[in-house]
């Protein structure tokens, strides 16, 4: 037979009543009370639904992960996995589950959140990616429903949001090539819809910029955030300019951007140089070991996760966005001039 609640509160020699009051977490019952009903629960292999639990208390205990991508394309890109892996660690700490959504397009994310917050089945989300054009961010805004956005939005105003310094970041990876006597410094990004591309671009011109070097149109381009795409990408830029370097925005464009300048005679580094993003473990193994920017992706998961709970808890947050520091990783993809 089933153990019921009524079992468990005979066990323990309490109403039932207080039993799903336990269960909610009330805090009007002692801590004395709740040790010895969770141990009767134990003892008689009791486990509260947890649709009932979330019912009773108004929380599910539960955090909503949206991706920017379908599930192919997200986990083809270690990024990701790596951020979701810092959201996991401090989910397990704190207790939550999580609920994941993937979508091919904008309008299937707003329809995966509006469910998940209409159908009260989180408590808080975690944006992993912030666009130009963002539907979700506004929406969310003016449900007043708790969320954190991993990246800087457009339009911070009310928004909870962790990121690294994109603009000094690229800036950091420019000067970097611009001090090993570089000038003919190409930039490859992935889709300019998101802010992040958009600061790594600001940062890339401020450092010509501010070494006197003219910025050419001719040596920028974009594509989507894989090794196809930076094949692609190099592949334009080749076709009418001969850069010494390329700063590439994410390291798996750059495997790419690697085979491009190979399959077109060039030999890496010594005919172009080539600094990354993101320092995914595949880096320190390419051909050559590529230099690049670490963004401390696992921090931005955890730092995401902290800031959302701490909101739900609703504990004092002194700020409501978190810089995560990077450094540059130095390999051997680039030379000197």
């Amino acid at each position: 037979m089933n153990v019921t609640i009524k079992d468990v509160a005979k066990r323990a020699n309490v109403a039932p009543s207080t039993v799903s009051r336990v269960i909610a977490d009330n805090p009007r019952i002692s801590k004395e009370t709740k040790e010895r009903v969770w141990k009767a629960m134990e003892e008689l292999g009791y486990y509260p639904n947890a649709i009932a639990r979330s019912l009773a208390s108004k929380v599910t205990n539960t955090l909503g992960l949206i991706m920017p991508r379908s599930t192919e394309e997200a986990f083809s890109n270690p990024f990701f996995p790596e951020v979701m892996r810092g959201i996991s660690v401090v989910a397990h700490r704190e207790k939550y589950d999580l609920l994941l959504s993937t979508s091919g397009n904008q309008e299937e994310e707003k329809e995966a959140v509006i469910n998940m917050v209409k159908g009260k089945r989180v408590d808080g989300i975690i944006l992993l990616s912030s666009r130009t054009t963002d539907e979700l961010i506004p929406w969310l805004r003016d449900e007043k429903f708790p969320f954190v956005v991993i990246g800087k939005p457009l339009d911070a105003k009310g928004v909870y949001w962790v990121d690294n310094d994109n603009i000094g970041a690229s800036k950091l990876a420019t000067n970097y090539l611009i001090k090993h006597g570089h000038r003919e410094i190409a930039f490859i990004s992935g889709s300019l819809e998101y802010v992040v591309s958009l600061d790594r671009l600001d940062g890339y011109k401020l450092a010509l910029e501010e070494n006197g070097i003219p910025f050419k149109r001719e040596l920028v381009e974009q594509d989507e955030f894989s090794e196809d795409g930076g094949y692609r990408a190099m592949m334009r830029i080749l076709e009418r300019e001969k850069p010494t370097a390329v700063v590439v925005t994410d390291d798996v464009m750059a495997f790419g951007v690697i085979r491009a300048a190979i399959d077109k005679g060039y030999r890496v580094p010594e005919d172009i140089s080539i600094v990354g993003f993101n320092n995914i473990p595949l880096s320190a193994f390419a051909n050559p070991p590529l230099t690049t920017i670490d963004i401390s992706t696992f921090d931005l998961g955890i730092k995401s996760a902290e800031l959302l709970i701490a909101r739900l808890k609703q504990k004092d947050v002194d700020t409501d966005h978190i810089i995560v520091p990077v450094k540059l990783v130095e390999r051997k993809s680039c030379v000197a001039r």
